[in-house]
């Protein structure tokens, strides 16, 4: 029987969205008959990884020191075969700069973003609001923090004492209209999700998380044209960046100004109950069982 390791919890900020992810990961792996140990990863990873030699990690993690390469490269320097993208992949893809700048190479529309400082941002507007501030290694929406069209004053809680998303942020020109979705799972790009955020202004953390916090509209009722151009584009950037395995594509679309652009790539997408993810799979035909189980028939090192 395949003993699989479900990493989970971490040490970022998405944390508890990860112990979720993992929790739920583990659940269904059992059930599709493997072997499994959770195993909350600590400074003390390397060690109980080589104690417990699970013949496949399932990476649940999220977010920095998880998903950002470094895990990864844990994993390949043991040898232990492990799910989702690899180390250049992870650490590009978190990287929102970074990854913005491969995209838009590879011919993915992207929004006009700056790289600041959050105590400069918090001077004065770096971008012509309406613009969106945000953390440029951080996921799950923390940080975000919107600056309507018409501000006087740029955003002053950058400079809060309470701050723990580091210094360099990233300003980008807000798209208004509609919030899309799309996965790519077995080398394919998935149906897409219109997100309707519920319990908040925008897709922010709670509308993620939250039972009812959003309502998930499968398939997108969009335009035919806009919804082959996401999953194209889903596709596309899956490939420029070097992911491998489940990631899932950002969008925003403004109907009005019939104006396209990907905000970001998510290397290892939430698992939670809530998340888009297993919804897409089933909404193929997919059980939350057979995903994960594919995900760990795909494991392997040198990804």
């Amino acid at each position: 029987m395949t003993h699989v390791a479900v990493l989970m919890g971490g040490l970022s900020a998405e944390r508890p969205v990860s112990l979720k992810s993992g929790n739920a990961c583990a659940a269904g792996l059992e059930r599709a008959g493997y072997r499994v140990t959770r195993l909350d990863v600590g400074l003390d990873l390397v060690e109980r990884l080589l104690a417990l030699q699970p013949d496949v990690a399932f990476n649940a993690l999220h977010g920095p020191m998880g998903e950002d390469g470094v895990v990864q490269g844990i994993l390949e320097f043991h040898k232990i075969p492990y799910t989702h993208s690899g180390v250049l992949a992870s650490a590009l893809a978190l990287n929102k700069d970074r990854a913005k700048a491969v995209m838009a190479r590879a011919g993915i529309p992207v929004a006009v973003h700056v790289v600041t400082n959050r105590f400069e941002a918090a001077q004065r507007h770096v971008l012509k609001p309406p613009y969106v501030v945000k953390p440029v290694n951080e996921g799950s929406s923390f940080g975000i923090v919107i600056v309507p069209e018409g501000a006087n004053r740029p955003p002053a809680e950058l400079t809060a004492s309470t701050w723990a998303y580091g210094d360099e942020v990233m300003a980008e020109q807000y798209v208004a209209g509609r919030e899309l979705t799309c996965a790519v799972i077995g080398d394919k790009a998935s149906d897409i999700i219109d997100v309707v955020p519920v319990s908040e202004s925008f897709y922010g953390y709670d509308a993620k998380y939250s039972p009812g916090g959003s309502e998930h509209i499968l398939p997108a009722r969009i335009k035919p044209n806009i919804y082959q151009d996401i999953q194209k584009f889903t596709l596309l950037a899956h490939r420029a960046l070097g992911c491998r395995g489940v990631s899932r594509a950002d969008f925003r679309y403004d109907p009005d100004r019939d104006e396209l652009v990907c905000l970001e790539v998510n290397t290892q997408p939430g698992m939670t109950e809530t998340s888009l993810v297993p919804e897409m799979a089933a909404h193929a035909g997919m059980s939350f069982e057979a995903l994960v189980a594919s995900m760990v028939e795909d494991a392997s090192c040198l990804r």
